[in-house]
């Protein structure tokens, strides 16, 4: 149902992948690749699009440069977008991961402050809906009266997101803004899924590599710590260990930091 939020079909549930009719005729395209009057989308086009996308995303070196890289690219790639934004919903406030476009961070933030809006509820999942779509932001939307009012000042004509997941994890949501009423079509959002399909992979991928790094860095870290100790006091690497866990449990802060803090006060002149 277009202006409402609409659950997912079981299909697109199940799978990461949106499988996409190549023969579907539209009256508007993706990036200028439909005929004029009503020609056949471009679907080979813009698959070839996604696939230089994807391994462009691949290459991001952190999951804050992926997640720019997706709101770029959504306003880039989809006709008549506008402006794209990431958003995340964590302990009910929003959290605008990125943005392409000025009216991204003054919805998101509206959203946050006003508890409603289908960028904010569909961030947080409580609905189990992973989608959503509002044709016309001109006319009445029962679901967020308040938020429409507003979204109408900030130039808003239509809307669509979608959930960036993944079968282990969830991104928070991809949004998708045009000024012109009517510009985002079924087909539209169709793209918008194969688009968010690949972000999510992306993400997962960025986040993954991230969390190795992260975590090559602290036991890095601690291990010089321990061989800080084990010069200073001739202790044992057991002994060691223990010093720095007990001053974490003691302090209440994380083994990495007291690590930290170790080297830089042994590296002091």
């Amino acid at each position: 149902m277009e202006g409402a939020h609409r659950p997912i079909a079981p299909a697109q549930a199940a799978h990461s992948t949106v499988d996409v009719p190549w023969n579907v005729r539209v009256s508007g395209g993706l990036n200028g690749h439909a005929e004029a009057g009503g020609g056949a989308m471009q679907w080979q086009r813009f698959a070839e699009q996604m696939a230089v996308l994807a391994r462009d995303l691949l290459e991001k070196k952190s999951v804050q440069e992926t997640l720019d890289a997706i709101s770029v690219a959504a306003v880039d790639l989809v006709e008549g977008c506008d402006a794209a934004g990431i958003l995340a919903v964590r302990k009910g406030r929003a959290i605008t991961l990125s943005s392409c476009g000025e009216m991204v961070e003054a919805s998101d933030r509206i959203q946050g402050e006003l508890g409603e809006g289908p960028c904010y509820d569909l961030a947080r999942r409580e609905s189990g809906e992973r989608t959503y779509r509002i044709t016309d932001m001109t006319q009445p939307q029962p679901g967020c009266p308040a938020y429409a009012d507003a979204a109408r000042e900030l130039g808003i004509g239509s809307m669509t997101g979608i959930l960036l997941y993944t079968d282990k994890e969830d991104f928070g949501a991809l949004n998708l803004y045009a000024r012109r009423p009517g510009t985002f079509t079924q087909d539209i959002e169709t793209a918008g899924w194969m688009l968010a399909s690949h972000a999510a992979v992306a993400l997962a991928s960025a986040r993954t590599i991230d969390q190795l790094e992260h975590a090559m860095e602290t036991r890095h870290a601690i291990g010089e710590a321990m061989g800080i100790l084990m010069e200073r006091h001739r202790m044992s690497e057991d002994d060691a260990f223990n010093v720095l866990r007990r001053l974490s449990q003691h302090h209440n802060i994380k083994l990495r930091e007291v690590a930290h803090k170790l080297r830089s006060e042994h590296d002091r002149p």
